[in-house]
């Protein structure tokens, strides 16, 4: 069965949504089962196949993700805008069409759904370290006031991503964020030969919490450490694989 979870924030609204895991899907091999990643080398049929599965599970008639380039920009899904063209350069999806699912895809970095209820307003966000730093979330939350949300009344979830524990990374990364955030020190705790641990979803929930929105939540699964639920890139890429899925986020209006 696909399997997603869902956050409580977002059921109180009475929004679709799902934070779909690697269960449930028709893929094999490293792709097991329910990838959703055009990128992959997967069978293109059965990515469709499990697109198709997850957008039926929330009710929606198309699935709209982007095609992600860990930067800043958001697509804003209009009435007059086609979900079966070509997915645009982006990296959060804005909408207030009904019946259009949204969202974005990962295995490892961090997906944001948002939605303002009254003022019928949804959004998915995939905030990698680059786009955390270039500031996806404040880029995302500015879209959707822009087609009529409050941001007082913005809900954020964020769903399975890697967790601190699981994310080593080099100074230079730290030094990075330091410059152009000093106040980011906080998510980066020593490891060794010079490495850190970096809490990157501790820091996406801390700038939607700066970005002044209602409500955020944290679904607090670790990517890397559970294989049997998510896919991750990092740990397919220390186990050698040629390849990895990626998991879908994504949130619908009815």
């Amino acid at each position: 069965m696909t399997e997603r979870l869902t956050a409580r924030t977002l059921v109180a609204s009475g929004i679709a949504h799902g934070f779909f895991t690697r269960r449930g899907g028709v893929s094999q091999g490293v792709y097991e089962s329910l990838n959703v990643g055009r990128g992959s080398g997967d069978d293109p049929a059965h990515v469709a196949a499990n697109r198709a599965r997850a957008c039926a599970m929330l009710g929606a008639a198309a699935l709209v993700t982007p095609y992600q380039v860990h930067g800043a920009d958001v697509l804003v899904l209009d009435e007059a805008a086609d979900p079966d063209t070509a997915p645009a350069r982006a990296d959060a999806v804005v909408t207030a069409r009904r019946n259009v699912a949204v969202g974005v895809v990962t295995a490892d970095c961090v997906p944001v759904l948002l939605a303002d209820a009254g003022a019928g307003v949804v959004a998915a966000a995939h905030a990698g370290w680059r786009g955390a730093l270039a500031g996806i979330c404040a880029a995302t939350i500015a879209a959707m006031e822009r087609c009529g949300a409050r941001r007082t009344h913005v809900r954020a979830a964020i769903g399975p991503a890697i967790a601190q524990v699981s994310y080593e990374v080099g100074a230079e990364l730290r030094s990075a964020f330091l410059a152009a955030h000093p106040k980011t020190r906080r998510f980066f705790r020593e490891g060794e030969s010079g490495h850190y641990l970096f809490d990157l979803v501790g820091l996406v929930a801390d700038r939607l919490a700066a970005a002044g929105i209602g409500a955020v939540e944290v679904l607090a699964c670790d990517t890397y450490a559970d294989s049997d639920r998510f896919f991750s890139y990092r740990r397919s890429t220390h186990l050698g694989a040629r390849d990895y899925g990626r998991q879908l986020s994504a949130i619908a209006l009815h």
